[in-house]
């Protein structure tokens, strides 16, 4: 019983580490903040078109961040 409590402890702190990774990917230079604003306002949704222009990101990076932080649903 006690393996299984640890096993369940570790799983918890396993998506607690990858939760926190994840949000560490949406911490985006200035640079690259004004260079996704300036490319949205041109291409718009065209989210691989913007990541190419960015070296280390993909274009799943690009849309999670721009809808995190400029979302219009409330």
């Amino acid at each position: 019983m006690a393996d299984l409590d640890h096993s369940s402890d570790e799983s918890s702190v396993d998506s607690r580490a990858e939760d926190t990774s994840q949000d560490s990917k949406l911490d985006f230079s200035e640079d690259e903040e004004f260079l996704i604003t300036r490319m949205f306002n041109l291409v718009g949704e065209r989210w691989s078109l913007i990541a190419g222009r960015i070296p280390g990101r993909s274009a799943e990076e690009i849309e999670k961040y721009w809808n995190s932080r400029y979302s219009t649903s409330e």
